[in-house]
């Protein structure tokens, strides 16, 4: 069966066997794999802003996020207590297909960033045959704030924290008879699971949309479990941090716990609409 067939099924809510079912969720991975090959595609062959221009970026004094801590710290202070002056390592690459084999993975991850909301409105077109009328209306705009949500989320990792922990790791030091060396591989390896992660728990009120609307958490229980929520954020807000000084901690509890807060809108609006 033509897979043009088995959309137009769906979208008519015909009843479907489990391999029509299989075969247009087939369609849809398959359309998303070649948007996420292009995005990554397109990263690869723009080399110098991939890698001079964002990846490392937070290796330069110049980085945004730092001139920005020196001017609070005038700001605070009236002293360049806080600003960064050195960087306190350098990076290397041990491996003959090293800076190779990176470029190829952070351009990887660069297509599956890029083609997030795409990937996101092909997978809603797979679930949206499955929905009444009412949700179908109720769960407009999903994909934009899921992809807005996500995008703020990486921006956020990428700007605050990556350079905050970035810096305390790389000059970190147990004696001043040991310098820091970076590989290439942990570097990147760091920056981007740390902006990466940190878009996805961003998804935090998309999946508390989902929970509240199969019934398995509701507003009124996430108002009691508050203070327990407030221990976890802080628990999540130290492991996605890897500096232990305070500021980074609740630079990141900060967005967290606004998250949850506004979460907590999202199922009260759900339960709403069941009424």
């Amino acid at each position: 069966m033509a897979l043009d067939q088995l959309e137009d099924e769906l979208n008519s809510s015909t009843e479907m066997s489990f391999f029509d079912h299989i075969d247009a969720l087939r369609g849809h991975l398959f359309r998303s794999a070649i948007a996420i090959i292009l995005m990554a595609v397109v990263a690869f062959v723009n080399k110098h802003i991939l890698f001079d221009v964002i990846i490392f970026g937070p290796t330069r004094l110049d980085f945004w996020s730092y001139e920005l801590l020196c001017k609070l710290s005038f700001w605070v202070t009236g002293t360049n207590e806080y600003c960064i002056t050195d960087m306190g390592f350098v990076l290397s690459n041990i491996n003959m297909s090293g800076q190779f084999t990176e470029h190829i993975f952070v351009a990887f991850i660069s297509g599956v960033i890029l083609a997030f909301p795409y990937v996101l409105w092909e997978f809603w077109r797979f679930i949206k045959p499955a929905l009444s009328q009412k949700e179908t209306n109720y769960a407009k705009g999903i994909v934009f704030f899921s992809s807005m949500l996500f995008f703020i989320g990486i921006l956020f990792g990428y700007y605050f924290l990556a350079p905050l922990s970035i810096n305390f790791l790389g000059s970190y030091r147990v004696s001043d008879m040991v310098s820091n060396e970076i590989n290439l591989e942990s570097y990147i390896s760091f920056i981007s699971t740390l902006t990466f992660a940190t878009g996805l728990v961003f998804e935090m009120p998309i999946l508390v949309y989902f929970l509240a609307k199969i019934g398995i958490i509701g507003s009124n229980w996430m108002r009691k479990n508050r203070r327990y929520a407030i221990v976890v954020i802080l628990i999540l807000s130290g492991v996605l941090t890897p500096s232990p000084d305070i500021a980074s901690q609740v630079l990141m509890f900060i967005p967290l716990y606004s998250l949850y807060e506004l979460s907590i809108f999202v199922a009260q609006r759900v339960e709403k609409n069941k009424i």
